[in-house]
């Protein structure tokens, strides 16, 4: 951070606004309960919850869009979604947030995922997912090629949000990282392990240390040794570059050519990890998008993942927030 320019990552952030961005993915809603504990269940050793509130946010691939809209980015959004209740309301959220739903496709043999985490006294209690994590239809996967052709030439980069709830399948990103290519556009993936052998000749990825250490084959008891990891993932994938998260120990960058670049973690306080991925691949593609190099992205998505975990909840980081945020500590470094 201490080398980066004030004035020129703000010529970044500030062409955020010219910036248009296709995600791609599995589409969730995250629903909250609130509330506080005061005793154990008699029935089980477990907290009994005494709900005060409950509030609904977008997750996966719809937070993704959540995060460009509030850097100022414009933003399509392809994936599927159950023909139900919860579905339509997530799309009606997403519409008034600004988001272009127009890829947004139902399928009936499946109900729209839905994430309900119960949160008291701002602590995590559990999680009920509902979900079904078959792969698609190929008939989605036309629907969303399609729809993509459609709006290429109007799109300057495009997000494989990948949460493994069937939606990214071989054909469909092998598809995208071809179109992706042809039309000069970036493409980058929000990884599932699993899935690594997708992703090849992708522009960027971005998993955390976990995921990259299980598709590189080299997890052992000893820990992992990240450098090892990302020269070796980055190797295989053929990318420009692989972006290894590492929690609370910041992230390390990897670029074609052997440039490995580790970047301290910039969060103060941190009250919940949710959705940080999704914020750091969002402002990692915008600033991509926006004319930056590598490690300049990098750098200005760290900093909007230092936010967003000093948030409760599925949170966004805004675009003010993050210039005041990069601001603060490129001053700090001068020190």
């Amino acid at each position: 951070m201490k080398y980066l320019q004030f004035q020129k990552i703000k010529r970044v952030i500030d062409r955020f606004d010219n910036t248009s961005i296709l995600v791609v993915g599995d589409i969730m809603l995250d629903e909250f309960i609130w509330g506080s504990v005061s005793r154990i269940s008699p029935e089980a050793p477990v907290p009994v919850v005494h709900a005060s509130r409950e509030s609904f946010m977008p997750g996966g691939a719809s937070n993704v869009a959540h995060n460009i809209k509030a850097l100022g980015g414009e933003v399509y959004l392809a994936g599927v979604i159950g023909r139900d209740q919860i579905g339509k309301a997530l799309v009606g959220d997403l519409e008034r947030r600004g988001v272009n739903t127009s890829g947004v496709f139902c399928d009936d043999t499946r109900p729209t995922t839905l994430k309900t985490r119960v949160i008291a006294h701002n602590q995590q209690v559990v999680r009920i997912d509902k979900e079904v994590s078959t792969d698609v239809d190929n008939s989605i996967v036309r629907k969303i090629l399609e729809f993509t052709e459609r709006i290429i030439d109007d799109i300057d980069a495009i997000i494989i949000e990948d949460y493994g709830k069937g939606v990214v399948v071989s054909k469909l990103i092998q598809n995208l990282i071809y179109m992706a290519r042809s039309n000069k556009k970036a493409i980058t993936v929000d990884p599932k392990e699993n899935h690594f052998s997708f992703y090849k000749r992708a522009t960027a990825i971005t998993p955390n240390h976990h995921e990259a250490a299980m598709a590189a084959g080299l997890r052992n008891a000893n820990g992992v040794d990240v450098e090892k990891v990302g020269k070796k993932l980055l190797g295989q994938l053929k990318c420009e570059a692989l972006l290894v998260t590492l929690g609370e120990n910041g992230m390390c960058v990897f670029e074609k050519g052997g440039r490995v670049t580790r970047i301290p973690t910039v969060a103060q306080d941190v009250y919940d990890v949710s959705g940080a991925g999704d914020t750091v691949i969002s402002a990692y593609t915008m600033a991509i998008a926006a004319g930056a190099r590598h490690i300049e992205a990098a750098h200005i998505a760290n900093c909007a993942a230092g936010i967003v975990v000093g948030k409760v909840g599925i949170a966004v980081a805004e675009r003010g927030e993050l210039l005041k945020k990069i601001k603060r500590e490129i001053m700090k470094k001068r020190k």
